[in-house]
């Protein structure tokens, strides 16, 4: 009998995706949560925890060889990680394989105004450092922002009568359901370290997501295009989030809105 796969965010947006893909490949997978659903599925095993405060997660490496950790938000990351990787340490974790953000490494904060916008990079790169230095085999995917996540966050920009939005700030979504389809593959090879990004097949300026959405929800808003300050924001205005190269995810951006809204 193979040991359980943890996963880490197994009912978030990437999670909830990559489950049944590692349960379909025969897995049994142990899902880290901080509320056990009460209903419960074939081969899987929820374990009550929380990675922001490190309550829980000792009982959930226990016994697995591979983790996947897919437990994120928009700060706090690396305390996180650090939480898993101090305890898949102690417990002799075989497999470490972690999801980041294309341009963690490029994107600098350094102020309150980087922060405030760009902390996501920060917090990334820093979980991406502890993972590396564990000294657990690992593998590190970076993924460009997903259409889940992009969807969400127009449409919350969308409910106010203005919609600012950051001039100059293009974006590359990539569809969840291939991201947790890669995952899923290498959580079940073997270690790889950090391996090619992923990243959709088109790039948008952020004003054209706000508009594309406004338009397939048969909404009218005025746009403002705002420029900022800072060093992230100019490193991302340069293009340090995208990856044009790796522009290998297939559903668009406009198939995606089509299906969702």
């Amino acid at each position: 009998m193979t040991t359980p796969i943890l996963l880490t965010g197994g009912t978030g947006t990437l999670g909830r995706l990559l489950l049944p893909l590692l349960r379909d490949a025969g897995r049994t997978v142990r899902v880290l949560t901080r509320n056990v659903p009460a209903e419960r599925r074939d081969g899987v095993e929820y374990v009550a925890g929380d990675l922001a405060t490190g309550a829980g997660v000792a009982a959930a490496v226990a016994g697995v060889a591979t983790i996947v950790h897919c437990a994120g938000s928009a700060k706090g990351d690396d305390v996180k990680a650090r939480h898993l990787v101090d305890a898949a340490v102690r417990a002799g974790a075989k497999h470490l394989v972690y999801i980041s953000v294309v341009g963690a490494e490029r994107v600098p904060v350094r102020s309150a105004a980087d922060r405030a916008m760009f902390g996501y990079f920060a917090a990334k790169r820093a979980a991406e450092l502890l993972v590396a230095e564990s000294g657990i085999p690992f593998t590190t995917l970076r993924a460009s922002q997903f259409h889940e996540l992009t969807l969400a966050t127009v449409r919350q920009m969308a409910k106010l009568p203005v919609v600012p939005v950051p001039a100059g700030v293009r974006f590359q979504p990539v569809d969840g359901a291939e991201v947790a389809a890669r995952l899923a593959e290498l959580a079940l090879g073997e270690p790889a370290g950090l391996v090619p990004d992923l990243a959709g097949p088109r790039i948008y300026g952020m004003d054209e997501l706000v508009r594309s959405y406004l338009r397939a929800a048969g909404r009218r808003r005025p746009v403002l295009r705002m420029r900022m300050g800072g060093g992230a924001y100019r490193a991302v205005r340069a293009g340090a989030n995208l990856a044009p190269d790796r522009a290998v995810g297939r559903r668009t951006w406009e198939e995606f809105l089509a299906a969702n809204v």
